[in-house]
C-alpha cells in the first residue's frame, strides 16, 4: 500500500472516530447504513469481483445473520457480543450448505440457483410467524449491553456508543478481508474468475475455493445483518427480500468490482444518493434509478476504477 493511501486512510479514520462528537444522531444513523452495506458489499465482491460468481440471494445471509442475532437477544442471552457472534455463525452455516449445491454450477446456472434459495428464506420470514413475527417481523430486539461478566459493561443505548462498536467491528472486518484477498487463497480465486479451467489444469480444486469463498460471503453478509438488528431494534422479511440483495450489486458496480476499495466508495454513494433524492421529489425511486443507471453506464469500471484510469492517463 502507498504512502499517501495510508494518510489519506488514517485521515478517513480520524474522522470516523470524532464523528459523533461533530454529527446528529441522524448523521450518525447513516454512517452506520454505509458501513453495514460496505461490510455486505465487500463480502459479496469477494465472491463476484474476485470468484466470477454472481449471486442474486446474498440476502439470505444478510437476514439470517439479524433474524438469528434478533432471536437470541430477545430468549438467550442479554449481551451484545454472544448475539452478533450467534446471527454471524448461523449465517456462515447457511452459507456452509447452499454453498455446497450452488458452487457447482456457474454463470446463470449459479445465479438462479442462489435465487431460489434467497426466495426459500424470504418465504420462511414471511411464513414462519411463530418465529420469524411473519409479516409483522420481529419486534423488541434489545441493544444488549456490551460487557464481559465480571469484567466490564458498557451500555449500548446511546447510538454514539453503538456507532464505536459497529465502526470497531468494521474495520477489523475490512482488515481481515484484505488479508484474505491479497493472499495466496485470493490469488487462487482471482485465476478462477479469468480462467477456472486453466486452474483446473494445474491441480487446484476449484470447486472447494469457490465453495470456501462463498462460505466467507455469506460470513460477511451474516456479519453485516447482525449488527441491524439492534440498531433497528426490529427485523422485518424485507430484510431477505430479493430486492435487499439488489444493494451489494449496485453498491460494487458503482464503486468498481475490480478494486478493494470499489464496494466501500459504491456503498457511501448509494445510501448518500437514495437520501438526498428522496428530500427533493416524490418520484424519488425513478430519479434514483436513473442517476444509478447514467453512473453505471457512464463508468464502466466504476467510481474507483475511473478514477485510476483518469490517474493512469495522466502520467502518460
Amino acid at each position: 500500500m502507498k504512502p499517501y493511501t495510508v494518510i489519506g486512510l488514517c485521515l478517513l479514520i480520524v474522522v470516523l472516530m470524532i464523528l459523533p462528537l461533530l454529527a446528529s444522531r441522524f448523521y450518525l444513523y447513516i454512517t452506520l447504513q454505509i458501513l453495514m452495506l460496505s461490510l455486505f458489499a465487500l463480502g459479496f465482491n469477494l465472491l463476484f469481483g474476485y470468484t466470477g460468481l454472481l449471486s442474486f440471494g446474498h440476502a439470505a445471509f444478510y437476514a439470517t445473520g439479524a433474524y438469528a442475532t434478533g432471536l437470541i437477544l430477545k430468549n438467550v442471552t442479554n449481551s451484545l457480543i454472544p448475539g452478533v457472534l450467534g446471527g454471524t455463525l448461523a449465517a456462515t452455516l447457511l452459507a456452509l450448505i447452499i454453498g455446497f449445491f450452488c458452487v457447482r454450477h456457474t454463470d446463470v446456472y449459479f445465479s438462479m440457483l442462489t435465487l431460489a434459495f434467497g426466495m426459500m428464506v424470504y418465504s420462511l420470514a414471511w411464513k414462519w410467524r411463530d418465529v420469524t413475527g411473519g409479516d409483522d417481523g420481529l419486534i423488541g430486539i434489545p441493544r444488549a449491553p456490551l460487557q464481559i461478566p465480571g469484567v466490564f459493561s458498557l451500555n449500548m443505548k446511546a447510538v454514539s456508543n453503538y456507532y464505536y462498536f459497529v465502526l470497531i467491528v468494521t474495520l477489523l472486518a475490512i482488515l481481515l478481508l484484505y488479508t484474505i484477498v491479497n493472499s495466496s487463497f485470493g490469488l487462487v480465486l482471482q485465476g478462477i474468475r479469468e480462467n477456472s479451467h486453466r486452474v483446473e489444469f494445474a491441480g487446484i480444486p476449484i470447486k472447494r475455493y469457490r465453495w470456501i469463498a462463498f462460505v466467507i460471503s455469506g460470513f460477511f453478509a451474516g456479519l453485516a445483518g447482525a449488527l441491524l438488528a439492534p440498531l433497528e431494534n426490529t427485523v422485518a422479511p424485507a430484510a431477505a427480500d430479493w430486492t435487499k440483495s439488489s444493494e451489494p450489486i449496485l453498491a460494487s458496480l458503482l464503486g468498481g468490482i475490480h478494486t478493494f476499495a470499489g464496494p466501500i466508495v459504491g456503498s457511501a454513494l448509494f445510501i448518500l444518493l437514495k437520501e438526498t433524492v428522496v428530500r427533493y421529489t416524490e418520484y424519488w425511486l425513478l430519479v434514483y434509478g436513473i442517476i444509478l443507471l447514467l453512473i453505471l453506464l457512464g463508468l464502466r469500471g466504476g467510481v474507483v476504477g475511473a478514477l485510476i484510469q483518469f490517474k493512469a492517463k495522466a502520467k502518460r
